[in-house]
């Protein structure tokens, strides 16, 4: 039997990029659904967040950003290892790219294969493939919080890990002073979940009530539009929290209906025994 292909891959569509700026010096792109992007000025550097999948399509991102800044990049976060969040690295020549330590285990064990998978699955998000260098290592590694002062007095930038849930080693940025939350795919705003790699059950718990408990003003999730207000932030969050509960139960109910159904004779047998 022919092996169907994802419905992605035939999502060839372009999408409209939406660049905003959330508060003085802080800056995120959307994409109608395609992975989210975003920048923070320091004193005399930026820190960018997320490579995209391709040099080509960092590129075309740090052009409009430029447009607003033309300070070096002195740091690339990266909130997870997967290809299209990774690979575009190369284009921003960061002075440090920083993961989780997990992340960077998880690149040298399989970013080869979700590099392929990703490009099956997501071709229109590799503009010119094959200006791609290579798997992208970070420089900087941390495992439970990072901060980097920004300088003046703009505050710092933490970046913490809340636990596992989209992948083993999701991280977060953090503005604390302008309640900015940069969230990766931990949340995203009306779109539906990814979660191949998750740990659904601490997901849906501990690392999104860490989250929730940050309380943010302005929240950009992996994928979908910008979250403003604390209200619409809480009600995100909680979005993604329900997205992943029903598929838990779902599973569940599943499990419990295939225990049933298959164990029913000898369950029977058993019981007139006790009779």
């Amino acid at each position: 039997m022919a092996k169907k292909p994802f419905a992605s891959s035939a999502d060839l569509g372009e999408k409209i990029e939406t660049l905003e700026i959330l508060t003085p010096g802080v800056y995120a792109q959307t994409a109608e659904g395609d992975p989210n992007v975003g920048a923070i000025e320091g004193e005399d550097f930026v820190i960018c967040l997320e490579a995209l999948a391709t040099p080509k399509a960092a590129s075309d991102w740090l052009a409009k950003l430029r447009q607003h800044t033309k300070k070096p990049v002195k740091y690339l976060i990266l909130t997870h290892y997967h290809a299209v969040r990774v690979l575009g690295a190369s284009a921003f020549h960061a002075e440090n790219i920083i993961t989780h330590e997990i992340t960077k285990t998880l690149i040298e064990e399989r970013g080869e294969q979700d590099w392929k998978s990703e490009f099956g699955r997501m071709p229109r998000l590799f503009r010119e493939p094959d200006g791609i260098p290579g798997l992208t290592h970070p420089t900087m590694t941390f495992s439970e919080r990072l901060e980097i002062p920004l300088g003046g007095d703009r505050g710092s930038l933490i970046l913490q890990y809340f636990g596992r849930g989209h992948t083993a080693s999701d991280i977060v940025a953090w503005l604390p002073e302008q309640k900015v939350l940069f969230a990766g795919d931990l949340v995203e705003a009306e779109a539906a979940l990814y979660t191949g790699d998750a740990f659904h059950f601490e997901w849906a718990s501990k690392t999104l009530d860490n989250l929730k408990a940050l309380q943010a003003e302005y929240l950009i999730g992996g994928r979908g539009a910008v979250v403003k207000g604390r209200k619409n932030v809480d009600a995100a969050i909680e979005q993604t929290r329900s997205f992943l509960q029903s598929m838990i139960d779902i599973v569940k109910s599943f499990i419990i209906q295939s225990i049933q159904s298959r164990y029913k004779e000898r369950l029977i047998v058993e019981l007139s025994k006790t009779n």
